[in-house]
């Protein structure tokens, strides 16, 4: 797909997930990058980076396709986060608010997949982000930090079981587990304050295995599973000692300072399944 494209839309949310892609893209010979940022969302590094740079609120729908067009954008890709609670808060235009009445269920994945039937009716076409991202793509076998313990390894396995049910049940992709008894679903407060909150369950001492996975049918177009410093950091301050992610389908960002911070808090970070 990526050889077909000279120009490539991008849609970004925060974190440093947006900055990545476009660097990874250019450096895989993209011509020419358009992002759409968001305030209060994106990082505004990302204005460095690319060709043009159009900032909007969460909720601008229409501005956000008229700014794709005008520029010749017939392909474009998500990449960040926004935040659950800003999906929420947003200020609809007249087209997003119509998008959102005819939803019966309102989640990140319909209303991003609604959002990407509206791009196709202009004919812009919401693609998936792993031709550029692909080499950042942990396998089997990935590890940073110390090495699982024969018990981490069992809640690993236990963890990854639950993580798959919840996320089928569209629950949540995060669970923290200790000696085989499940402390923290991911819900809608989203993954670092699950981990925050299954930290603090652990006890004093800690040690919790949290484990994160990608969705049986995970749309990878704008919900690419990512483990990065702000999630380490997150894992370090709630004293958990093994992070596992699905081996072939997550994303590890910055991945020399993941490393550094692995090894200064003593945190497995590693695939599963």
């Amino acid at each position: 797909m990526e050889t077909a494209i000279d120009t490539l839309g991008l849609i970004a949310g925060n974190r440093s997930l947006p900055i990545i892609l476009a660097r990874q893209a250019r450096a895989m010979g993209l011509k020419r990058v358009v992002a759409i940022g968001f305030e209060g969302e994106t990082d505004p590094g990302l204005e460095k980076i690319v060709d043009e740079m159009v900032w909007l609120k969460v909720g601008q729908l229409s501005k956000l396709i008229s700014a794709f067009k005008e520029r010749s954008v017939k392909y474009c890709v998500m990449a960040g986060q926004i935040a659950p609670k800003n999906l929420f808060d947003l200020r609809p235009d007249l087209r997003a608010m119509a998008l959102l009445f005819r939803l019966k269920q309102k989640n990140a994945h319909t209303i991003f997949g609604a959002i990407a039937d509206e791009l196709h009716k202009d004919g812009i076409e919401l693609i998936e982000a792993l031709p550029w991202l692909k080499p950042l793509m942990p396998t089997t076998g990935f590890r940073l930090g110390p090495s699982p313990t024969p018990e981490q390894r069992a809640d690993m396995e236990f963890g990854f079981s639950i993580a798959k049910e919840i996320s089928r049940l569209e629950i949540g992709q995060t669970v923290v587990v200790k000696n085989g008894t499940v402390l923290a679903v991911e819900g809608f407060e989203g993954t670092d304050r699950c981990l925050t909150r299954g930290g603090e369950l652990a006890g004093r001492d800690g040690g919790a295995v949290a484990v994160k996975v990608a969705k049986e049918k995970h749309d990878m177009r704008f919900d690419i599973p990512c483990v990065g410093p702000q999630t380490l950091h997150v894992c370090a301050d709630a004293h958990i000692a093994l992070l596992a992610f699905e081996s072939g389908r997550s994303l590890v960002l910055e991945q020399e300072t993941c490393e550094q911070l692995a090894r200064q808090n003593k945190l497995c970070l590693t695939t599963v399944g």
